[in-house]
């Protein structure tokens, strides 16, 4: 599938569309995503800011990842689905979270970062990009 992809919380209360393609997709083994995905690890498409439409209330936490920056996650506030996540260092992109988007989106991570964190008993595909921590940052969009 292509863009548009659209997408919403599981209680329908926040919905979004993204108008573009992402820059890159990622799954992440650091110690705030497990936290966030009850022990797994969090799977994510980064998107232009501008390419993102979202409707409805959002909550959202701050706190310092390892990487130094300062993350925001943002979440709906009456089912806690985790809608996107932003990074102080750039502050012109979107972490989405792949489980925002609707089904048959097609989109997969293409590497897993922060690997260093990941508990012994998580697995790795093979044929996907690793970082053992701080992957570098995506390509500037055009």
């Amino acid at each position: 599938m292509t863009a548009p992809y659209p997408g919403r919380c599981a209680c329908g209360a926040v919905t979004l569309e993204i108008s573009g393609e992402p820059i890159a997709t990622r799954q992440c083994w650091c110690r705030q995503c497990q936290q966030l995905a009850a022990g797994g690890p969090t799977n994510n498409a980064i998107f232009k800011a501008e390419d993102i439409a979202i409707e409805g209330d959002l909550a959202s936490s701050t706190w310092t990842a390892a990487s130094g920056n300062t993350l925001t996650f943002h979440f709906c506030p009456k089912c806690g689905t985790q809608i996107f996540a932003q990074s102080s260092a750039r502050p012109h992109l979107k972490t989405m979270r792949l489980g925002a988007l609707d089904a048959g989106h097609g989109l997969r991570p293409e590497a897993v970062i922060w690997t260093d964190d990941a508990p012994e008993w998580a697995h790795f595909d093979a044929a996907l990009q690793i970082w053992p921590q701080q992957p570098p940052p995506p390509p500037s969009p055009a």
